[in-house]
């Protein structure tokens, strides 16, 4: 496995393996790895013959230094999860690398889909995604990236980006990767307590007894997100917001009369966890 620093010789990888004829396959991470990732890498080399993984804390997405310099870093670690699943090269860059003096010109708009929900709630996090992810493109010419559904809006955000910026790039989605009990993997579990960790489970049911009404006939939305807000309440955990949308735009669904998402963001031990079902 290589470990490339620069974003020169990554484009060089890239060209060298197009050049012979071999499809690029792409997940893009934050480091922390976990089994969530490591799926990731195992669908990826369903989609390419050389599997290429970044590992880049973008500081640009978080909106809170705090939560930045939090974020759990283990980089020796991650190298040897992505050598154990068979990944091709790591592009572990700076921020030099990735955030090129010259390159403020490079610039594209944000996807209106962005707005909503994180968006909402986190000013200037999408902002922070579509740069990176945008430049990681030209960096690493990938033919696909694989991205998880555990953050479904920032799938969505780079899907209208790509569809956008014309960029020729398949984006493929993988179904959220949850422990045993049902908690969605995520780099941030590692900060919880152990109560904290057990109070979390609250999530994945919520979203179930949600699932579970829709199922029985229920359409009205506000009648489930009560469902959804009241058990979390009950928990003990603070809500930052329970919302059911439009599962292509977004948008706030009153009545579900067509694919639907719920999301959840909540915070516990102060540390602040996604998640996401589909509803029809």
């Amino acid at each position: 496995m290589m470990v490339i620093r620069t974003s020169g010789d990554m484009e060089l990888f890239a060209k060298t393996a197009r050049k012979a004829g071999k499809k690029i396959a792409f997940v893009p991470t934050m480091g922390a790895l976990h089994a969530g990732h490591q799926a990731l890498f195992r669908e990826a080399r369903k989609h390419g013959d050389v599997v290429v993984a970044s590992i880049y804390v973008n500081p640009r997405q978080f909106n809170d230094p705090e939560d930045f310099q939090k974020y759990a870093r283990d980089l020796e670690g991650d190298l040897k999860k992505c050598e154990k699943e068979g990944v091709d090269a790591v592009f572990a860059p700076t921020d030099s690398d990735v955030y090129p003096a010259e390159d403020s010109s490079s610039e594209i708009p944000v996807p209106e889909v962005a707005s909503r929900l994180e968006g909402a709630s986190r000013p200037g996090h999408f902002d922070g995604v579509v740069a990176v992810v945008s430049r990681l493109f030209r960096i690493v010419h990938p033919h696909t990236a694989i991205f998880g559904l555990k953050d479904y809006q920032q799938v969505r955000v780079i899907e209208e980006m790509v569809a956008q910026q014309k960029m020729d790039v398949a984006i493929l989605r993988h179904p959220t990767v949850r422990e045993k009990d049902g908690l969605a993997m995520s780099s941030r579990n590692v900060r919880l307590t152990p109560q904290g960790r057990q109070k979390a489970l609250i999530i994945s049911k919520a979203l179930k007894a949600a699932q579970y009404l829709f199922e029985k006939g229920e359409r009205d939305a506000a009648v489930i997100r009560k469902k959804v807000e009241g058990a979390i309440v009950k928990e003990g955990l603070q809500i930052d917001y329970v919302a059911i949308v439009d599962a292509t735009t977004l948008e706030d669904l009153p009545v579900i009369d067509r694919h639907a998402l719920l999301a959840v963001a909540v915070f516990i031990d102060g540390v602040r966890l996604i998640d996401n079902g589909l509803l029809g």
